[in-house]
């Protein structure tokens, strides 16, 4: 009897992996993102000159990358080939343990992703979902931004 009963346990576990939750556009706390965007994917650049110097800045949104929790969308601003700023643009908060976990995690992501200039960043623990679309949306800014 106990064999069944670990079999059904085991057969009945959901991994964070499985199946996706239906997409909506989620608000955007100010601490995690300064603005939101319309859901499009793209880039757009601004040339502010200074002095003597001309600095570049471009802005790309990454792809939003489907969740179990719902979708995760990063936009970057990068000036001179640097991260200069990471947005979350779209991130779960559908209920209150989506708005728990991602004010610890989206603003321990950004932080990270502009310490590292890169997508090489660790997970946050406890947020593996929010974290896997984080660096699935981040990679495809990058890849617009040729980083």
């Amino acid at each position: 009897m106990s064999t069944v009963t670990v079999l059904v346990l085991l057969f009945g576990y959901h991994t964070s992996t499985e199946g996706t939750a239906t997409t909506s556009t989620a608000a955007v706390s100010p601490a995690v993102a300064g603005t939101t965007s319309s859901g499009s994917t793209g880039s757009s650049g601004t040339a502010t000159s200074g002095g003597t110097s001309t600095t570049a800045s471009a802005t790309f949104t990454g792809s939003a990358a489907d969740t179990r929790w719902g979708p995760v969308q990063v936009e970057i601003t990068v000036a001179n080939g640097e991260i200069t700023a990471v947005d979350v643009v779209e991130y779960p908060s559908e209920n209150g343990r989506d708005q728990e976990i991602n004010a610890r995690a989206l603003p321990t992501l950004v932080q990270e992703t502009l310490s590292a200039q890169n997508a090489a960043i660790d997970m946050v623990s406890g947020a593996t979902v929010t974290s896997t679309g984080y660096l699935t949306s981040l990679q495809s800014a990058l890849d617009q931004a040729g980083l």
